[in-house]
């Protein structure tokens, strides 16, 4: 029940893209920075971007040794090389896309806490990790902080000693998503919230993508047309992918009250980045700890646990914050997607359909090469 006006106005594009998260975003911005002719859509269920991409901690997402190694024991140095290549470039995309003052980008380094209770020796990986580092980074990434600890007011009884990483950074995760957004429409992306994508069917002449219609209901919904389609869903692929590899893994989050004094600077985090915390604005960001409930934690579902909770305030009390004041104004959940194998799933599900997700917690930075690869796919 479309208007004339409607249909001749709204309904048809060059491209759709689904999902206006990292990769979305880019995506839409990457085909109009290269056809700047091309009508682009991006159609968002949420009020804004729904999965991980609004509710992360702002990591530059480099990595650390305790990650690197377990990565190596599944991928070849090769690949896990060329994953932490596209790491690195794809937050060179987005620092050059937005520029480091629109999202607040500070490269201040990383740190990596050995708990006493760890039974990997993380310090000897250091050397196997630089060396396959090297050749590209031309510098020894990662090195043993012993006084880090101290320096940073961390409790000595549950922290053995720190590694630094000297090429991580961090950002504004809300500043990022607003600039890219801003980005978007500046380029003329027409973007709609609140657009839950029911039904993607192609034909021989397009794509419909079939949207439920929010004020007329589910019986009544709007079909979009579009030329190709991207679809950057993420966690949520499965909709549209129902063999995929992939599960959504839900980070918690809590952040606390000003804290005068704070000498925590750069990103941290332990245990295999499964704990990762940060200073914002003399606040403790701190999330995680999905590793001790794996199975209700792989969930699409928005939600806190009790025990998941408990388990960051702990380590905040005892660890992070020994004899401080602070309490916890923030807190929430983001959905990630994960699966067995850790590099992005990039395909062309036909010749008018694409897809990108399984970001594996490093959306901040893959979001931007990947959708490089998408483009790529699309534009042939």
């Amino acid at each position: 029940m479309l208007s004339y006006w409607e249909h001749t106005s709204f309904i048809h594009y060059d491209f759709i893209v689904v999902g206006s998260g990292i990769a979305g975003l880019s995506t839409a911005c990457c085909l109009k920075e290269r056809k700047p002719s091309a009508s682009v859509l991006v159609l968002e269920r949420g009020i804004f971007p729904t999965g991980a991409s609004t509710k992360n901690a702002g990591f530059a997402c480099f990595g650390n040794v305790g990650e690197i190694t377990d990565d190596l024991r599944h991928l070849t140095e090769e690949k896990l090389l060329k994953l932490s290549i596209d790491r690195w470039e794809g937050l060179g995309l987005l620092r050059k896309r937005l520029g480091d003052k629109m999202i607040d980008f500070q490269q201040n380094g990383g740190y990596e806490l050995i708990l006493h209770t760890d039974t990997y020796d993380y310090l000897a990986g250091i050397k196997q990790v630089n060396s396959l580092f090297k050749p590209y980074f031309k510098t020894d990434v990662f090195a043993e902080d012993k006084q880090g600890c101290e320096r940073f007011g961390f409790n000595k009884n549950l922290v053995k000693t720190m590694i630094f990483n000297s090429l991580e950074g961090q950002l504004d995760t809300g500043k990022m998503m607003s600039s890219l957004l801003q980005y978007t429409h500046h380029l003329g992306v027409k973007v709609i919230s609140g657009a839950e994508v029911l039904e993607i069917n192609e034909t021989s002449q397009s794509v419909e993508v079939m949207v439920k219609n929010q004020v007329l209901g589910e019986k009544e919904v709007i079909n979009f047309k579009a030329e190709k389609v991207a679809i950057c869903t993420n966690a949520f692929s499965k909709r549209f992918f129902p063999d995929a590899d992939l599960e959504p893994g839900r980070g918690q989050v809590v952040c606390t009250s000003e804290i005068p004094n704070l000498k925590i600077k750069g990103t941290f985090n332990f245990t295999e980045g499964y704990y990762y915390f940060r200073n914002i604005n003399n606040r403790i960001l701190f999330g995680g700890a999905r590793n001790i409930d794996y199975d209700r934690e792989t969930t699409e579902e928005f939600a806190l646990t009790e025990i998941i909770q408990q388990q960051l305030e702990y380590y905040l009390r005892e660890m992070i914050l020994p004899e401080k004041k602070f309490t916890i104004d923030y807190r929430w959940s983001g959905i990630m997607a994960f699966g067995k194998e850790i590099t992005p799933e990039v395909k062309k599900a036909s010749d008018r359909i694409v897809a990108g997700f399984r970001f594996n917690g490093m959306g901040v930075a893959l979001g931007s090469k990947v959708a490089e690869r998408l483009t790529d796919l699309l534009l042939v």
